[in-house]
């Protein structure tokens, strides 16, 4: 099963949980009735564009509109899209776009800039419980511009069977590079790897943050990419690929670490925790936990990738989007959101709910404590695009000629 990075950030939600799939069409997403009435939101229907990973998000999400329509008296329809951002370019450019849509970090910056999106997040009855990094996420110009929808992080993944055969036990959980070159290193046998990932920023770049580095700097001016700690980082994860210890999931002969960690040809894998849903899918047989990315020198550190429900600038029905786009990351929703198609809340209020449903995903839910995300600003993706590319030689090249190349590109890119 292949996941690419195109549709891991476009939908936010990358694999359905089956076993946890809706038990009924609007149960979970009830509106309270003091959320919206025809008189607090507007007249006007309301159009809704998805991108949907499946028929459980697309269940799930059409549900919980339905409810806020009949609770709210606004009529509002979901469709989703073949194409998102070449339907939502189409409808900006038309002055008819969609009034609510899903809107990922590498699409989100350019709408902003352009006018595109209405920059309603600092007026939400909710602004004050999203995760602070989420919310940056999506703050253009001093503003939060939309609501975070929901989101992921990167975190280990282990073999159990595996790691219990190698002699390794609860104590040998890696909490730091050094151990987990070590573990990775007993847990090499035969066929099986002991770790590997996919040779993209979206898995490499957790080191980043764990050796103090980052993409940009923290007003997103300036380009940080060959910093003394990312050079670090990269070092370290050459280091492992050299040794062994560590392999591309593409150099085992798999589309992405999920594949080769489920085929058994890696014992530890780097993913997000929609691994869950393609591991229940298509390797049910495979025993495994998942634990936080161990620290690097300058402590935890990981990704986060996530989209947030944009309103047109051009809406007709501002009030009732934002009344809906309440509605639909209140707690309440957020958590059946999670049941039906496995995403974690963007609100703290849902966490501890949360971790009593999903107690094999706290490791995952920890990492919005200390997550970055990647590079959102226009024309960042086509520099990403380039640095994925420079990655995959990444064992026969030297780090540091890789991110001074790839730092020209991203000043150039802020420049602008």
């Amino acid at each position: 099963m292949t996941r690419t990075r195109t549709q891991r950030l476009v939908t936010g939600a990358v694999a359905a949980i089956g076993a946890l799939a809706l038990s009924a069409c609007g149960s979970g997403f009830s509106s309270p009735a003091s959320s919206g009435s025809a008189e607090a939101t507007g007249s006007g229907p309301i159009s809704v564009l998805i991108g949907s990973s499946g028929d459980a998000e697309t269940t799930a999400v059409k549900s919980a509109v339905a409810d806020w329509s009949k609770t709210s008296g606004t009529e509002a329809s979901v469709s989703v899209a073949s194409d998102m951002v070449q339907q939502l370019s189409q409808g900006f450019a038309s002055g008819k776009p969609a009034d609510v849509f899903y809107v990922s970090t590498d699409q989100f910056a350019g709408f902003a800039a352009n006018g595109s999106l209405e920059p309603y997040g600092d007026t939400l009855t909710n602004k004050a419980d999203f995760y602070p990094g989420l919310a940056k996420a999506f703050s253009y110009d001093g503003k939060l511009y939309c609501a975070p929808k929901d989101f992921s992080t990167l975190s280990l993944v282990i073999n159990t069977e595996k790691w219990a055969a190698a002699g390794l036990g609860e104590g040998d959980i890696p909490t730091s590079w050094d151990q987990l070159e070590s573990v990775a290193k007993k847990l090499t046998s035969g066929p099986t790897t002991g770790l590997s990932f996919s040779p993209e920023i979206a898995r490499v770049g957790a080191f980043f943050p764990q050796a103090g580095g980052s993409f940009v700097s923290g007003d997103g001016k300036s380009a940080t990419v060959n910093s003394p700690e990312n050079i670090q980082a990269l070092t370290f994860v050459k280091s492992m690929l050299t040794d062994g210890a560590a392999k591309y999931s593409s150099d085992l002969g798999a589309g992405w670490g999920g594949e080769a960690f489920g085929k058994g040809l890696s014992a530890m894998t780097i993913e997000g925790n929609w691994i869950s849903g393609a591991l229940s899918k298509d390797y049910p047989n495979v025993k495994y936990r998942t634990v936080e990315l161990p620290a690097g020198p300058k402590g935890k550190g990981t990704l986060q990738f996530t989209n947030c429900w944009g309103i047109a600038a051009d809406s007709k029905n501002k009030p009732a989007a934002k009344k809906l786009v309440e509605q639909l990351t209140s707690t309440q929703s957020q958590i059946g959101f999670a049941k039906a198609f496995g995403v974690m809340p963007s609100v703290e209020s849902a966490a501890t709910e949360f971790k009593s449903a999903f107690p094999d995903q706290a490791a995952s839910l920890a990492g919005a404590e200390y997550a970055q995300t990647l590079p959102s600003q226009p024309g960042a993706a086509d520099v990403i695009k380039d640095l994925n590319a420079k990655l995959a030689t990444l064992k026969t090249s030297d780090p540091k000629a890789i991110l001074d190349a790839v730092q020209t590109e991203m000043t150039a890119v802020l420049a602008k």
